[in-house]
């Protein structure tokens, strides 16, 4: 069984929600804790959200293998430290990852038996864009760029095990949950 549950989609689609509800829901659930040069936006927490880093150390974790996969994003970098791996199995859990499809499938390819890949798509690029402005936490340019990365992330979707489309979020979560159930003994 899969121990290794990997969520990406375009910022937007939903992916974060999901993975928020999944860790309330089922305790043996854990959160991998990315590693980002990017600041922290309001309310997150150093340790909790991301471990916000300096470029340096990022860059000195890269040089020294401390990353399972990491990648450069709209100029800041993004990746998963491997102590987060270890940390999970120390304490009997399964590993939930919300991260970019590069890392999703760098994850895939490191741990092919231990991995689920889930892509969730939005039902539209339109309801993209409303959940991007509905969201407030971004400048209009911002939002731009998330957009015009949207198609590069779409293209991997095929490469993930199973694309979930979250045009209602309670029937997406409940697929989520059923195909966990069918993968894996993380939730019961």
């Amino acid at each position: 069984m899969k121990n290794l549950i990997v969520f990406s989609s375009p910022s937007g689609g939903g992916k974060s929600t999901i993975v928020k509800m999944l860790l309330d829901e089922f305790p043996k659930l854990k959160l991998s804790t990315s590693a980002t040069t990017r600041s922290p936006r309001e309310g997150e927490i150093d340790g909790k959200h991301y471990h916000f880093l300096k470029q340096a150390d990022f860059k000195t974790m890269i040089d020294t293998d401390k990353l399972i996969e990491w990648e450069e994003i709209f100029c800041n970098y993004y990746g998963t430290p491997k102590t987060e791996l270890t940390l999970a199995e120390s304490e009997g859990k399964c590993l939930i990852f919300d991260i970019d499809v590069k890392g999703a499938v760098s994850i895939k390819t490191k741990f092919p038996d231990n991995s689920l890949l889930i892509f969730i798509a939005p039902p539209s690029i339109e309801e993209l864009m409303r959940r991007l402005k509905g969201r407030n936490t971004e400048t209009d340019e911002q939002i731009n760029k998330r957009m015009l990365r949207t198609e590069f992330e779409m293209s991997f979707a095929e490469e993930f095990d199973y694309i979930v489309i979250n045009d209602n979020l309670d029937n997406a979560y409940n697929e989520v949950k059923d195909l966990l159930k069918k993968e894996t003994q993380c939730v019961e």
